[in-house]
């Protein structure tokens, strides 16, 4: 049975204060475990949902990189997988707010996980998510950069010969060795951005600065169990990615409700958290979609 919390209407600029210096707990591996475990249950008690959330983005995962390469995807399967991991954050909105509805004991449908969209931060969370973005196609640029310094703009051959070409020759072990090095870099920036910054906006309302300022208290506070969280996410993603970026559709929504509930545990809990009013239903007719669909203004 979900735990309920209580719920206090608040003035938006003190809770808003409140956002911006939480306090910050140290976790350990099994916290990690916990959060994975909590997060599976909600995907388990929202499957539906939660696939149609996140089935679009193997879809244009693989949209992406027949578009990069036209002739070949092949060079830059692996950078796409890993890619994920820094878009991951802002993909999983929707699961936020579902497992946030499900914690305090709220109906939790699909329609609900589009409530995010009416967050006062929610605008916050479109311009953390466009960086994020920039820093998505600044990585797939540079992976591109780095197997043409080491191959050429010589296509890729058949996958046998792709990989016996990686793996077999100098040329490959530098492409190795270099895009991996690189690629780890992009991760570490964008884990520690972003690894709570969502949940916190979700959560408490908080702007950009503030929930990415901890997110780096976060990491500073747990440099170990956080190293450790990228590594599951990483493998999670990599794995998800075979075949053809589908198992996405289940390692995304996994992920994404864990997050909500690692941020659970390394963030302290807001005392007076700041709700939106209730929304007052009103009629619409056809001619109001697809505007209908963004309410994060007020209702007159």
């Amino acid at each position: 049975m979900a735990t309920q919390y209580p719920v206090h209407v608040t003035d938006f600029a003190h809770s808003t204060a409140d956002a911006t210096t939480p306090a910050i707990h140290t976790i350990t591996s099994a916290d990690l475990t916990d959060a994975l475990r909590l997060g599976w249950q909600d995907f388990k008690a929202v499957p539906s949902h939660a696939i149609m959330l996140c089935l679009i983005y193997p879809v244009v995962g693989i949209v992406l990189a027949r578009t990069v390469l036209g002739y070949s995807i092949l060079p830059l399967l692996f950078p796409l997988a890993a890619g994920f991991a820094l878009l991951g954050p802002f993909a999983a909105l929707g699961l936020y707010e579902l497992s946030r509805r499900r914690e305090s004991g709220e109906d939790a449908s699909a329609w609900h996980a589009m409530d995010v969209t009416r967050s006062p931060s929610f605008g916050a969370m479109l311009g953390l998510g466009l960086a994020l973005l920039v820093l998505f196609l600044t990585w797939i640029a540079t992976a591109q950069s780095i197997y043409v310094a080491a191959f050429g703009h010589e296509p890729a051959a058949e996958i046998p010969d792709f990989v016996s070409k990686v793996l077999t020759t100098p040329q490959g072990w530098q492409l190795i060795m270099v895009g991996c090095g690189v690629g780890f870099l992009f991760a570490v920036v964008a884990l520690c951005i972003s690894v709570v910054s969502f949940p916190l906006m979700l959560d408490r309302h908080a702007g950009v600065m503030d929930a990415v300022i901890t997110s780096l208290r976060v990491v500073a506070r747990n440099p170990v169990p956080m190293a450790l969280w990228g590594l599951i996410v990483a493998a999670l993603l990599v794995l998800g990615s075979l075949p053809l970026f589908l198992g996405l559709a289940v390692v995304i929504p996994l992920l994404g409700h864990a997050t909500w509930h690692l941020y659970r545990k390394v963030v302290e809990r807001n005392p007076n958290p700041p709700v939106l009013p209730p929304r007052n239903k009103i009629k619409r007719s056809a001619a109001d979609f697809p505007v209908s669909l963004f309410q994060w203004r007020s209702d007159k």
